[in-house]
């Protein structure tokens, strides 16, 4: 760690703006080192406050209910932690990511992230470059027991205005060709959001609309994050 307590690992410019990969130590908890990435030096995630990433993907496959050979497809790959869970189940079989930012897959790739060395070994992990809401539009190649989504801020606030496209209701006709009979969608947000509660009700047969709250003891305060489970029957 430098003297500055800020690291910069990495830094390019992207389709979304200049992201930054960095490791810093927090200096409210003295020897805590964390990872970050930003986009356009605001806040994307952290390795600091994880809880809800894995929340989605444990009560993604809690919900499910399968016991073995799950496939799996993860919409975004970011610091790892939604794959890293979901690779934990040893119901899971295969877990396929798809990441817009090649910068992001090439971090993961050389080591730069607290995740890397474990994901780079799992042979059930593989991942490529690609835009998942294109991947979700199109007609299905194969279809997957679970797909789950970190990408966005939230639905109402998308990293792209494309994106929106895949929280309306024709959005979510188009995602679920991509899941099996028995298969589930799983959205993460960091807000509530009434208007795609409504279109996942009204695609799914069973959603459910659920907060991750968690302790931030950066803050003091309590936060959460938002999860969105629909069943495709």
């Amino acid at each position: 760690m430098s003297t500055t307590n800020l690291d910069v690992l990495a830094y390019s410019d992207s389709p979304i703006g200049s992201i930054c990969l960095r490791r810093r130590e927090l200096l409210a908890s003295p020897g805590t080192i964390i990872t970050e990435i930003t986009v356009d030096h605001m806040l994307l995630m952290s390795s600091y406050h994880t809880e809800s990433e894995r929340a989605l993907s444990s009560r993604a496959l809690e919900r499910h209910g399968g016991s073995e050979g799950l496939s799996v497809m993860v919409g975004g790959l970011g610091l790892g932690y939604t794959a890293e869970e979901v690779l934990k189940s040893p119901a899971v079989t295969r877990v396929d990511v798809v990441e817009f930012l090649p910068q992001v897959i090439g971090w993961m790739k050389n080591g730069l992230v607290p995740l890397s060395d474990k994901l780079n070994s799992e042979p059930r992990y593989s991942v490529v470059e690609g835009d998942v809401y294109s991947v979700l539009a199109a007609p299905p190649e194969q279809r997957y027991d679970l797909i789950l989504i970190d990408v966005d801020h939230s639905p109402d606030e998308t990293l792209a205005d494309a994106n929106a496209f895949f929280y309306t209701e024709a959005g979510l006709e188009a995602a679920k060709r991509h899941l099996k009979p028995s298969g589930l969608l799983g959205v993460w947000s960091y807000a509530d959001s009434g208007p795609f509660a409504k279109a996942l009700r009204a695609v799914f047969p069973h959603a459910e609309i659920e907060p991750c709250t968690f302790d931030n003891v950066l803050t003091g305060t309590q936060e959460s994050n938002w999860l969105f489970l629909a069943l495709n029957d």
